[in-house]
């Protein structure tokens, strides 16, 4: 497998992409590489919502304006060249209006004097064919490196950075781990599947042995739209409200997304159905080794995806398919059945599926699960944060009755 460079190399666009991964792109950001281009992962969130709000109808989701934002912001500070530079906009292509992203982009661009900067699009649904990333294999196996290496940080680290004795131990570790894999995903070595099965043991092995705090532990699980749960930009810095408030924030792997979209939108009919079904079931296994060495360390996750679908099936319809669809509401009930007796929903205002699918079934799974409390809350360029955050402080109080971690 061919080294990446760290910097563009002659005949190399350099490639924006919004923040949306935090736990991920740090890692997930190698797959992007091509012959073609050189991805460079945006950061800016000072003013983004409002700059995409002057090119974009106030009624398109939130996580559009902020994606737009980030774009103009990154178009005009003077750091890229605009003739050698492309946007990304990765989007599920089905009935949502992220599948419009990529045409409204590029009228905004227009308007704002950027006709010039190219828009690709990323999604397996054949959208915009003629614009589309290209995809190689090299590209889609450090993918599969990236999604699960940002999964095992993202759990290793919320579950031990708000009781660590040593302030900023579970920061050093996750910072040490990361250098490490990101030397691996650029080179190319190590790229095997017994190297991911031994990175997952070490990985948590090493964040075990970090001191924390005795006493009890309040949790709360996080669920909702891509961007509002794993984009600290999209949910307005909420793990770190959370975690300030003495409170450990459950958020659930990229991976059981990824697992659900394949099971619906594309395992779900069509002549190849049959090969994503046989990939599904795969990659389901390497989840499965995840759980399992975390489990084996003291961690947790909610069940793999093939379980987590079975036990789903009692508590919400799988027929709500769209975008994020049944699975805001099954992560929601799973998390209360785990132990955690408070759940966040943050939902960007826009974001239909996450209020028909999602706010839609609250109060229903609540009544059967016949435990803890689900506040669902929503975030948009017009709301004060100040709002927000107490509404997610009354979901908060009282918390005598909080549970002991859940067993794995």
């Amino acid at each position: 497998m061919k080294p990446l460079s760290d910097v563009p190399q002659p005949g190399q666009r350099t490639l924006l992409i919004p923040a949306m991964l935090d736990d991920h792109f740090p890692l997930l950001q190698y797959a992007f590489h091509s012959r073609d281009y050189f991805p460079v992962i945006l950061d800016q969130g000072q003013g983004a919502a409002e700059l995409g709000l002057r090119y974009a109808h106030n009624d398109m989701c939130y996580p559009f304006h902020l994606s737009l934002g980030q774009y103009l912001l990154a178009l005009g500070s003077g750091a890229y060249d605009l003739e050698n530079t492309a946007l990304l906009m990765p989007s599920a292509g089905d009935a949502c209006r992220g599948s419009n992203f990529t045409s409204l982009i590029r009228k905004a661009l227009v308007q704002a004097g950027y006709p010039q900067v190219k828009v690709l699009t990323l999604n397996v649904k054949g959208l915009e064919k003629d614009q589309a990333l290209p995809l190689h294999p090299d590209m889609v196996w450090r993918a599969l490196f990236g999604l699960f290496y940002g999964d095992l940080l993202l759990f290793l680290t919320h579950q031990t950075r708000p009781w660590e004795a040593v302030p900023g131990a579970a920061e050093a570790c996750r910072a040490q781990w990361t250098a490490r894999l990101a030397e691996e995903l650029k080179t190319g070595r190590g790229l095997t599947l017994g190297r991911m099965r031994q990175v997952f043991a070490q990985a948590a092995a090493d964040f075990a042995k970090i001191p924390l705090r005795p006493g009890p532990r309040r949790r709360v699980a996080l669920v909702g739209e891509l961007y509002t749960k794993y984009c600290a930009l999209g949910n307005w810095d909420m793990v770190a409200f959370l975690e300030g408030e003495g409170w450990e924030v459950a958020v659930n792997g990229f991976s059981w997304y990824l697992l659900y979209y394949a099971s619906n939108q594309i395992a779900a009919g069509g002549p190849a159905q049959g090969v994503w079904r046989g990939l599904s079931r795969w990659v389901a296994g390497l989840q499965q080794d995840l759980c399992r060495a975390l489990a084996d360390h003291g961690f947790f996750t909610l069940p793999p995806f093939p379980a987590f679908q079975r036990e789903a099936a009692a508590w919400i319809s799988q027929d709500l398919q769209v975008a994020d669809g049944w699975l805001i509401g099954a992560e929601a009930a799973a998390w209360l059945r785990a132990g955690c007796s408070r759940v966040l929903a943050m939902q960007p205002f826009g974001c239909l599926p996450n209020h028909v699918c999602g706010r839609g079934q609250y109060a229903a799974l609540v009544r059967r699960v016949g435990a803890g409390k689900l506040v669902s809350v929503d975030v948009d360029a017009s709301l004060p944060r100040l709002g927000v955050y107490h509404r997610v402080k009354l979901l908060l109080e009282p918390w005598e009755e909080c549970n002991p971690r859940p067993t794995p």
